[in-house]
């Protein structure tokens, strides 16, 4: 009698220890960006030499339904503007005034929705999706693939897009009254890192 007690109340117990651990290995999936570790990088063209500027300044989050199958429920991105340095004074405050940065602090991007997940070997994912790109007072949905790596408790997010600033009502900067002219397509390229 004593023993199928002590047996039953062993299962109580494991239960509520099951039920107190579910919380954490549901948080577990979930990452934020690791400011230090990442790039976003700007690349364009203009009439007198190719250019890019870096993103000093990143926060984000990814989250997983699951993680061993590359399966997300959000990834979410934000660029601080005034955080975009080029090395020069003068393209960055052209490229402040570009971006109205009195009136627009951020960029932000936001997954909409997955299309197809391609395993591309032991936690290595392909990952073909939409998303929301919001630049100045323009939020858009864009087609963006990444490539994603999970290494140790620790999320690597590879790619880059394509887009043209007067697609977000962006008029391409222009320097030296104007005899510098900036083209209107840059590519993103971003090596994000997220950590538990």
């Amino acid at each position: 009698m004593w023993t199928i007690k002590i047996k039953n109340d062993l299962k109580q117990i494991s239960l509520i220890a099951l039920l107190l651990i579910m919380p954490n290995l549901f948080q577990a999936q979930e990452f934020n960006l690791n400011n230090t570790e990442s790039s976003l990088k700007v690349f364009g063209t203009s009439s007198l030499h190719d250019w890019h500027i870096d993103a000093e300044n990143k926060n984000g989050k990814i989250v997983f339904k699951n993680i061993e199958t590359g399966e997300l429920d959000k990834c979410d991105f934000t660029v601080v503007v005034e955080s975009l340095k080029s090395g020069k004074k003068s393209m960055d405050k052209n490229t402040y005034k570009a971006l109205n940065t009195d009136d627009y602090k951020t960029i932000t991007f936001k997954l909409q929705e997955v299309k197809e997940i391609v395993k591309k070997g032991t936690g290595k994912f392909l990952i073909k999706s939409a998303g929301y790109l919001t630049i100045t007072s323009v939020k858009k949905l864009i087609p963006i693939e990444f490539n994603i790596e999970i290494i140790e408790g620790k999320i690597i997010l590879l790619g880059e897009k394509t887009i043209k600033m007067t697609d977000f009502n962006v008029e391409p900067p222009k320097a030296l009254l104007g005899t510098i002219t900036t083209g209107d397509e840059v590519t993103i390229k971003f090596k994000t890192i997220f950590n538990k």
